[in-house]
């Protein structure tokens, strides 16, 4: 009996990735992240819709885009996604956008954007190595505003719905061109070596870091009033 035991302790801790090392930086990313997600939610003129939150499969924030990195390329903004589970939402993965055509390019000093993937093939292809918005991922900019029943027939068939901030304003934002894909040495750095965004996000193998609670937090909403009609 005490074999079986033994033998299911070490099973439960083998499932369960303990996260080992998480820097300032990563810290700070999550806290950003939580601060944007408020601030979606606190004026419902400036607001996802609460029907299309509530049906996301997975969500991306990404803090503080900067302008600059839009025209000299390369890597230009870092963040996290969760995706939602039957009672809540997965530990955080750590995500990059990367820069598309010449026409991915944004006014303002920075911007944070926001991402509902809004079904589990879209959370499929954040699953790969990196996703070509509006190739691999269909992607369109979402509507802003408690209701969303002005959903346009591009957005209803989006994988992907995207939002930008820019001076305290929301709004929907058409993101083709861009490149989403995992952050592995953060995600490495937190939960473990070879640690994927899958083990995080699907399988579910590591634990919610402490530090990231605040972001946990600010994933939560109250449930809508309405439906879609």
């Amino acid at each position: 009996m005490r074999q079986v035991v033994i033998a299911g302790a070490m099973l439960l801790a083998s499932s369960l990735v303990l996260n080992t090392a998480m820097s300032r930086g990563q810290e700070k990313r999550l806290r950003d992240a939580a601060d944007v997600l408020h601030e979606l939610h606190e004026s419902p003129d400036n607001d996802v819709p609460q029907e299309l939150w509530e049906k996301a499969a997975c969500v991306v924030v990404i803090p503080s885009v900067k302008k600059a990195a839009f025209i000299f390329g390369g890597e230009y903004g870092k963040g996290v996604m969760s995706c939602r589970t039957g009672t809540g939402w997965t530990a955080p993965a750590f995500m990059m956008i990367a820069k598309g055509s010449v026409g991915f390019q944004i006014g303002g000093e920075s911007i944070d954007l926001v991402l509902l993937v809004m079904n589990e093939h879209g959370m499929k292809h954040l699953l790969e190595d990196k996703v070509a918005l509006g190739g691999e991922a269909s992607i369109a900019g979402g509507p802003v505003g408690r209701d969303a029943r002005a959903l346009t027939d591009a957005q209803l068939k989006a994988e992907i719905l995207s939002y930008s901030r820019s001076q305290g304003l929301f709004a929907g934002i058409n993101l083709t061109g861009g490149v989403l894909k995992p952050d592995p040495d953060s995600n490495e750095d937190v939960y473990g070596k070879d640690i994927r965004t899958a083990d995080i996000v699907e399988h579910r193998t590591v634990m919610v870091p402490p530090q990231a609670d605040v972001f946990m937090r600010a994933l939560q909403r109250p449930a809508a009033a309405t439906t879609i009609n």
